[in-house]
């Protein structure tokens, strides 16, 4: 038995090693993945209501307050415009 037996038996030792910590590795984040599987997919619809919610709000309120906003500046400058005739005679 000499230094290569036991550069062999170091190898091969190692190697069995390395193959245990990737198995390990390997079921810990299968074990992770199953726990935080369902909390993703719990984000994810809430994500989705979240959006639909956004969207209905947008279409609901936003729009309609824009229009308004946009009627009222265009009332603002008409009158503005008529007063400014009226002032200059």
């Amino acid at each position: 038995m000499g230094i290569e037996w036991f550069r062999d038996l170091a190898i091969v030792i190692l190697g069995f090693g390395a193959t245990i910590v990737v198995i390990f590795i390997g079921v810990l984040a299968l074990m992770l993945y199953r726990k935080l599987k369902p909390i993703l997919d719990s984000t994810k619809s809430t994500l989705k209501r979240v959006e639909n919610i956004s969207a209905t709000v947008e279409e609901e309120v936003s729009r309609p307050l824009a229009q308004l906003a946009a009627f009222i500046q265009g009332v603002r400058q008409v009158v503005s415009l008529f007063s400014g005739f009226a002032r200059r005679k």
